[in-house]
């Protein structure tokens, strides 16, 4: 089965476009856990939220520098964590990679057969032959940074420029290289942060059938419903809407997985309202 495939079959199986982030900062781990410095901590925290809601996501995504920060005990852990989920349910490794020949193959040789992830998240920056390695694997998926949730994001991705006679901002003339890509290879999504819902909007009408990472709900503000409605695809899907820190720091104590929980739960049902809307 192709990425998107998998990615529908989580989906319809757990009725929910939420994709959870498990991104362990040491400063919010239950203490009851064991010491915030372990990388063993982060394992069994992980351990005990996958297990509280793998029937309730459509994927997840671990953020590869929380790891790196505990260094080679961290990448044990993420391994580790990556063996813990559920084969059927799809694990995005967020890691905004991208990087010229070998060194490209290096990386999608690591992320995907000696990690075992579904899928990358790339940065478009050094052009299409950087990507090319992550693009070529039928059986992964991409996800091109397009327009991320970050205030400074417009620095650089809504600076206007002229391609092809065309004059737009860039995150679009990425969206509309990454729509191409996706016709070479068919393994394409996009990143494209909640923050922004007009140009959620924007992207999604450019690229009306390409998967949709969308990091941005909760935390940093981005609106569950408006973003809902601005990135759905015609058949009310294509998107995973990411939730780390709201879900898996609802609770701190003994009884966190059962809180992270009810927080998926609360989610997943607000973004159902909001597709039927």
């Amino acid at each position: 089965m192709s990425f998107r495939e998998r990615l529908r079959a989580a989906s319809e199986r757990s009725g929910s476009l939420l994709c959870v982030g498990l991104d362990p900062d040491p400063a919010r781990l239950p203490t009851h856990l064991g010491p915030a410095d372990d990388a063993r901590t982060v394992l069994a925290f992980n351990r005990a939220i996958i297990e509280a809601t793998a029937d309730l996501v459509c994927a997840y995504k671990p953020n590869l520098g929380f790891y790196l920060a505990y260094g080679p005990a961290g990448v044990e852990a993420l391994i580790e964590t990556r063996r813990l989920i559920p084969a059927e349910i799809p694990v995005i490794l967020d890691a905004k990679v991208g990087d010229l020949g070998n060194t490209s193959v290096a990386y999608a040789r690591a992320y995907f057969d000696a990690w075992n992830f579904d899928a990358v998240t790339v940065h478009p920056y050094m052009g299409e032959d950087s990507l090319e390695p992550f693009l070529s694997r039928s059986d992964r998926a991409v996800f091109v940074l397009v327009k991320t949730s970050n205030p400074g994001s417009g620095d650089l991705q809504d600076l206007p420029v002229t391609d092809e006679g065309t004059t737009e901002p860039l995150y679009l003339r990425v969206a509309e290289r990454a729509r191409r890509w996706q016709g070479r290879y068919g393994t394409c999504g996009l990143v494209v942060g909640a923050t922004y819902p007009r140009q959620l909007a924007e992207v999604r009408e450019r690229c009306p059938d390409l998967p949709i990472l969308v990091p941005g709900v909760g935390a940093q503000g981005g609106d569950l419903t408006t973003t809902v409605q601005a990135g759905l695809d015609s058949a009310g899907g294509g998107l995973l809407i990411n939730a780390a820190r709201g879900v898996i720091y609802a609770g701190t104590g003994p009884d966190f997985a059962q809180a992270a929980r009810r927080a998926a739960i609360e989610l997943r049902d607000a973004i159902n309202l909001a597709r039927q809307s």
